[in-house]
């Protein structure tokens, strides 16, 4: 008998899986990658070190916190070194797939001789919406699991490569990335364009989820603050944030609104919406990172879908 180990994008889906009838052990990834510095050598003391210092600053995690749920979990994954089939379960949007990169660099070296297969949520009927693991049942979620996608060493390598890039101080290599059709990651290629959005556009120094939230409260006209971060969570869109980081990307974003009871965008907001005052100065920050980068050494070309480097 092969034995089997499960990775999982989070809680909520472990939780989920464990009623399923599968066998294995069952860990859960627990971090968001996707946001704040990270380092290439994913389970280093410096990786570990330069994640918990951005996770206390920006989301008061306490260390007791960051070792019992992340780190204990971190170590039970390094003790699990007998398992011959590991199967990762993650989602589409760009929480999930740059979590799924860092697992599968970590793999490559730590396990490499293990059968790898993938499953990834995303498309699962004719229409065009994107499911979430949770949104699905467990007819589809067994269907999900007989259809895993095994892994071949250069989809690996691969992962471990583009992982590399977003470690990178520089994420212009990420953007002339063309060859992701040659890989068994079907939604990579449109993480990979989400995340170099969320650099400051030229235009107005938003990036795209900043302008999208600004946008959400003019048009929508939430009454109050709770209301308009629902409205923003129930927006399709392939971030996958969750509601603490929407809290925080609303405090950089602060002074344009002039009442969150109800939501009301200033006249300066409604500028920097219609690309008609730059906003870049007031929210530069010399140590906000997306992955390798400096958020704010880089623009990000609306017209041309480019970023320049400052």
């Amino acid at each position: 008998m092969k034995s089997l180990l499960h990775i999982t994008n989070g809680d909520s889906f472990t939780n989920k899986l464990q009623s399923l009838p599968l066998k294995g052990d069952i860990i859960t990834w627990r971090e968001m990658l996707c946001e704040g510095q990270t380092l290439c050598n994913v389970g280093s003391e410096t990786f570990w070190k330069t994640r918990f210092e951005f996770l206390n600053k920006n989301y008061k995690v306490s260390k007791s916190w960051f070792v019992e749920k992340t780190l204990k979990e971190y170590r039970s994954l390094c003790n699990h070194k007998q398992q011959d089939q590991i199967v990762l379960w993650f989602e589409y949007d760009l929480f999930c797939q740059i979590n799924m990169l860092a697992v599968l660099s970590w793999l490559k070296t730590h396990r490499r001789h293990a059968e790898i297969s993938l499953i990834c949520s995303g498309k699962e009927d004719e229409t065009d919406k994107l499911y979430a693991l949770g949104e699905l049942n467990d007819e589809q979620l067994l269907g999900l699991y007989e259809n895993r996608i095994v892994l071949s060493q250069d989809d690996v390598e691969y992962a471990d490569y583009v992982w590399q890039l977003y470690c990178s101080d520089n994420p212009i290599r990420l953007e002339n990335l063309t060859d992701f059709e040659n890989y068994q990651f079907d939604y990579l290629s449109d993480a990979v364009t989400a995340h170099l959005k969320r650099f400051p556009s030229i235009k107005n120094g938003l990036n795209a989820v900043e302008s999208s939230m600004l946008n959400i409260a003019l048009t929508e006209k939430p009454k109050s603050k709770k209301d308009f971060l629902r409205k923003i969570l129930t927006t399709p869109n392939l971030y996958g944030y969750g509601d603490t980081q929407y809290e925080r990307l609303l405090t950089s974003i602060k002074p344009l609104f002039s009442s969150f009871n109800p939501v009301r965008v200033t006249k300066v907001g409604k500028q920097v919406l219609a690309n008609e005052s730059n906003y870049y100065a007031s929210l530069r920050d010399n140590e906000a990172f997306l992955g390798g980068a400096l958020k704010y050494n880089f623009l990000y070309n609306t017209d041309t879908d480019r970023i320049l480097k400052l």
